[in-house]
């Protein structure tokens, strides 16, 4: 018996939520039923060139889906999920989940109630670099992270923490599958009132290490991300969606190594990283509807978001505390 469409939505028409609309139209197994986007002439131009539907209100939307995709500025992640938990609707939110962690928690509480799924969109999950190294991951012990950008207003609402740097804050707790036991964080506002550039040093009860390292306000752009363990390292330009693996040879002699100078490739072979070409958020998306339909497990669940905010909220306090000029700009 075929199963009938899952009929899915988005709110929030900005330059994100323009991206999940594109996409949702052609996802197998989804009835796209349109978007609503509050200022209504940005609803009409995402309307005529996607050629959707733009509803006149959020419960207009609501009463024509069995899910959404909730892309509104973090700020309003909770007050536009909870509408749609209590008309039973799934979920897909960007991240971060929400802006506080009673919002957090309230939320997963009324999901569990209402029994609905809910996805965060941490895309770099499905980055091809991380998915092609994953396989290859082995109890890292250090971890070393660069995420640079040029200044952008989108997501400046928030310190760089939540906006850029919680993209590897996810990361390094699914690498590491271990729970964060001590923070070190320094950063400080530049051109926003938040924080605009942050450093933090992160300790797992595995033992392993992370340091991470996020800039909204850098004149060039860099995502990459360097995996330490046992068997070797990983390397992986997150931009580029490559990566590359080293480690020692099988046929080393390592009492033979020890006594003289001999070139990387004598002792350690470089295994190219490979993974099935997919554009990130599509990739995201289809994962959505494949759990909504029963055919898979959620991605990132919510309560994986929830993690990545808490030891996020960490870091900015943390920094609050060491950084006179950050914690005047968080309370400007």
């Amino acid at each position: 018996m075929t199963r009938p469409p899952v009929r899915v939505g988005v709110i929030g028409a900005g330059s994100l939520g323009f991206h999940h609309a594109r996409l949702l139209r052609g996802v197998p197994g989804v009835a796209f039923r349109g978007i609503f986007e509050a200022n209504q002439e940005r609803a009409g131009v995402v309307a005529r060139e996607l050629e959707v539907q733009a509803h006149p209100s959020l419960d207009a939307l609501l009463a024509e889906v069995d899910a959404v995709s909730i892309v509104v500025p973090t700020p309003f992640h909770h007050q536009v999920a909870m509408a749609a938990l209590a008309r039973g609707k799934h979920l897909l939110i960007e991240k971060p989940i929400t802006v506080t962690l009673a919002e957090a928690d309230e939320l997963l509480d009324l999901a569990e109630r209402q029994g609905v799924l809910v996805q965060i969109g941490h895309i770099e999950r499905f980055n091809r670099a991380v998915r092609a190294a994953l396989p290859f991951v082995d109890h890292p012990l250090f971890i070393d992270s660069d995420r640079l950008a040029p200044f952008n207003p989108r997501g400046s609402d928030v310190a760089v923490v939540l906006d850029l740097m919680i993209h590897d804050i996810d990361l390094v707790l699914t690498l590491t599958g271990s729970p964060v036991t001590e923070v070190s964080a320094a950063g400080l506002p530049v051109l926003t009132p938040s924080i605009d550039i942050a450093d933090a040093r992160l300790r797992f009860a595995s033992g392993a290490v992370a340091t991470i390292t996020s800039s909204r306000v850098s004149k060039d752009r860099m995502r990459k991300l360097r995996i330490f363990q046992r068997n070797g390292y990983l390397s992986l330009d997150l931009a580029a969606g490559t990566g590359e693996m080293y480690r020692l040879r099988g046929d080393v002699d390592l009492a033979t190594l020890a006594q003289q100078a001999q070139p990387l490739e004598a002792f350690v072979e470089r295994l190219p990283l490979e993974a099935p070409e997919g554009e990130p958020l599509k990739l995201e998306l289809e994962s959505f509807a494949a759990a909504l339909r029963g055919e898979a497990p959620v991605a990132v669940t919510g309560r994986a978001g929830r993690d990545a905010l808490a030891v996020a909220l960490q870091i900015v306090a943390d920094i609050e505390r060491g950084s006179p000029f950050a914690a005047l700009g968080a309370r400007a």
